[in-house]
């Protein structure tokens, strides 16, 4: 009789995707809340259209914009698509990379307007 078969692999993998997805989560929160910060200081905001929705909207399309640029480049470099056949990512990771850029993305303008302003 042999030891029996653990099958520790696979959920440390459901482990580590669960975190990733709170983690992604939690950015999106982050990401949309700093948003709707930096634009209740540029202008008024329309009517119709909240601070949250318009952050999430801009989330959406700076993401959306970045995947396209990222899928054109390698498009264009020839770079194979199924590199990732592998992964355990539960999204595509150039998707799940475009998302993460465009969450940095207003924390990085408010840095770049800090360092700006304290010249």
């Amino acid at each position: 009789m042999g030891a029996p078969f653990i099958d520790f692999p696979r959920g440390r993998d459901e482990r580590v995707q669960t975190l990733g997805l709170i983690l992604l989560i939690a950015g999106i929160a982050a990401s949309v809340r700093e948003r709707r910060f930096l634009l209740m200081w540029r202008s008024r905001p329309a009517p119709t259209p909240g601070p949250l929705s318009t952050g999430l909207a801009q989330l959406v399309g700076t993401a959306g914009g970045i995947y396209l640029g990222l899928e054109l480049l390698f498009s264009f470099l020839q770079i194979p698509e199924n590199w990732w056949s592998g992964s355990t990512f539960v999204v595509e990771p150039l998707a799940f990379v475009s998302l993460i850029l465009a969450i940095v993305q207003p924390f990085l303008v408010r840095a770049w307007l800090h360092i700006r302003k304290h010249r």
